[in-house]
């Protein structure tokens, strides 16, 4: 199919020791780590690692990054809930996501601080992820504490495709793409929509289209993306409700939720001997609905809310490596961000119409970070890095009401260190150490009342600093690759603001300890095999009730794919993430989730037919949980406190059917 639509998605930043976007990787896991990675927690996954993976939505391309969740509480279209090392991360707070040169993560945004949405990705056109976990990087600054995931898009089609795929609950997603020589160069377009109404007892009514088209040379790569979706959303419910009859498993409370959001980008990366640059213009439109404690604050109109956020993002990047000797390579770089919003607001609402605006601003906000890395091999086995990255932010903030209007700005300073000895030709060692940070939403740098109370509200520092450590190891033979490492991390205390609320919320400083271990194995050419366990103790500091809510202390991940048959391949993945306490005392706990889903796929010349099935045992685990008080009508009017849980979606086959053309 040469004919090329409309185009999809452009952000990221890639690290400088990733090879060419335009190399097509087999088995990423399998490329060769030991004398080029850092630590032992960084890693790559190629296309073929997760071509054959049943997928029940976009954000679990995340979770082939070992020890890494993607959960839903809302709507499809919404971005997903993460949890790495110990953190509930939210939608994004602290894993930095970038997509060919360009930032996800949204800074100030109306739902979330660093709101990571990775829903505008077309699957079939990711190349690669190349992600790394920790503070420990030079080239990457704001939300990278947790983890940092960058995503490649292919550069190529092997040859035009056509594909349909159906499931239960409505599900039906058409996909096509393909690419051409032009211009001394590879023109690639992919095109994709989905409908889907979910298990849901109010259809979910999902309505979604992605595009990218992308022009790749060898030195240059123009990616230009669209991406609108709609949805109605169920979003998590008390469970006293479900154990009383008065709503089922899939049931709701609020049928007016949902959202809508559209994302438009062009981005432009750069390759050169020693030099990697990046350009990038996003157009960001985004409003939700939700209502998490129904009746609680408003027993007449309800406590729906909305948040809006609409904007620009415009900025760019470079790296360039610089050999001072034969022994030691200087690297420099930097990034310049500005979001330009026009409109980041939050209202109260009634029927999914706002009746009342809690506060609404608009806001200027830059950003730019710089950083120096020193390698030196004093010997043939070993490498020292240290790195030093200063970033500075600045922002105007012009809010509805006059008090809360500001400007500002402030800076940091976060240096970085890396041991990597070469014990042997298999077997690496690393010791790392960093400091990092997460910004701030710069509302609340600049808040002086409370929006919804009117009482004074206290500011917030515009950076969170982070501080880590970790020592890992190694091992590559012909066909396995080990990994372990065992890390700490520590956040400061700071002040986080809500998007929620529109205001300010107190947060003690926190520690974490913990471990990973991940294997890939390939004991026949048939026959792969990885497995992840992650395992994690997350504490607040100087508290007497010092659980993390939302901490999960153990991942873990196992699967197979099998080739049955030049033509054919099964795969089978199990997925499982321990309980997690709710409250700071631990008294109230989530339940542990475990799904198991298969997949067979037969491939004869053009045609491919798939077959997925998801929750093989129909699992009836939540996807999240949480622990707070609602209120529902006739209940008190301190509402009850109760745990709210979104549901896993039950077991569903999806056939899918795709001709080369």
């Amino acid at each position: 199919m040469r004919a090329i639509l409309l185009s999809g998605l452009a952000a990221g930043s890639a690290a400088a020791q990733v090879p060419p976007a335009d190399d097509i990787i087999v088995y990423g896991r399998a490329i060769q780590q030991i004398g080029i990675a850092t630590s032992g927690s960084e890693g790559t996954v190629g296309y073929r690692d997760f071509e054959n993976r049943p997928l029940s939505r976009v954000g679990e391309l995340a979770e082939n990054v070992p020890g890494l969740i993607a959960t839903q509480h809302s709507g499809t279209g919404k971005a997903n809930q993460f949890f790495l090392r110990g953190f509930n991360l939210d939608h994004g707070t602290d894993l930095a996501g970038f997509v060919d040169g360009a930032p996800v993560n949204m800074r100030t945004h109306g739902h979330g601080q660093g709101y990571l949405d990775l829903n505008f990705l077309i699957p079939e056109a990711v190349e690669r992820i190349d992600f790394a976990k920790g503070p420990y990087y030079a080239d990457t600054g704001d939300f990278a504490a947790a983890g940092t995931l960058r995503f490649s898009t292919r550069t190529r089609f092997e040859r035009p495709f056509a594909e349909v795929q159906a499931g239960q609950f409505g599900y039906l997603r058409g996909l096509a793409g393909g690419s051409t020589p032009v211009a001394n160069g590879e023109l690639l377009g992919v095109v994709e929509g989905t409908l889907s109404d979910g298990p849901w007892d109010l259809d979910e009514d999902l309505q979604a289209f992605k595009s990218l088209v992308k022009w790749s040379a060898p030195a240059v790569r123009i990616g230009l993306s669209a991406y609108t979706a709609r949805w109605n959303a169920t979003d998590q419910v008390p469970e006293r409700a479900i154990a009383d009859g008065t709503i089922g498993r899939f049931g709701f409370i609020d049928p007016d939720l949902g959202g809508s959001s559209t994302r438009i980008a062009l981005n432009l990366e750069g390759t050169g001997e020693r030099t990697r640059w990046s350009a990038f213009a996003i157009r960001s439109n985004f409003s939700l609905t939700s209502n998490f404690t129904y009746l609680l604050e408003d027993p007449v109109n309800g406590d729906q809310f909305i948040q809006r956020d609409r904007r620009w993002v415009v900025g760019g990047s470079i790296d360039h490596r610089l050999p001072l000797n034969a022994r030691t390579t200087l690297r420099l770089g930097g990034d310049l961000r500005g979001d330009l919003i026009g409109k980041v607001g939050l209202y109260r609402a009634t029927g999914g119409v706002p009746r009342a605006a809690v506060r609404e601003d608009s806001v200027d906000q830059w950003g730019g970070g710089a950083f120096a890395e020193a390698e030196f091999r004093p010997a043939d086995t070993l490498r020292l890095l240290l790195g030093l990255r200063a970033d500075a932010i600045g922002y105007d903030v012009r809010s509805d009401l006059a008090a809360n209007s500001g400007s500002g700005s402030a800076a940091i300073v976060t240096p970085k260190a890396a041991l990597a000895w070469k014990v042997a030709p298999t077997l690496e060692l690393y010791a790392n150490y960093g400091e990092g940070y997460h910004s701030n939403d710069v509302r609340g740098a600049a808040i002086s009342i409370d929006p919804a109370t009117g009482d004074p509200a206290e500011t917030v520092p515009l950076f969170a600093r982070a501080r880590g450590a970790e020592l890992g190891a190694r091992y590559e033979a012909e066909r396995i690759t080990l990994t372990a490492v065992g890390f700490w991390l520590h956040l400061e205390s700071e002040l986080v603001f809500v998007g929620d609320a529109g205001t300010t919320e107190p947060n003690d400083a926190t520690r974490r300890f913990g471990g990973e271990f991940s294997l890939f194995w390939r004991p026949t050419d048939t026959l792969t095999l990885d497995a992840a366990l992650a395992l994690t103790d997350a504490r607040f500091e100087g508290v007497a009730d010092d659980r993390i809510p939302g901490s999960v202390g153990n991942v873990l991940s196992v699967g197979a794919s099998w080739q049955a048959t030049p033509g054919l391949v099964a795969t089978a993945r199990v997925r499982h993430f321990g309980p997690a306490p709710l409250i700071e005392d631990g008294s109230v706990r989530s339940d542990s989730t475990t799904l198991v889903n298969l997949g067979g796929y037969w491939t004869s010349g053009r045609f491919r037919l798939g077959l997925d099935v998801l929750n093989l045992l129909d699992a009836r685990d939540p996807d999240i949980s949480y622990f707070y008080a609602s209120r529902l009508p006739g209940e008190p009017a301190g509402g009850v406190e109760d745990r709210h849980i979104h549901p896993v979606e039950p077991r569903q086959v999806r056939l899918s059917v795709r001709l080369g053309l």
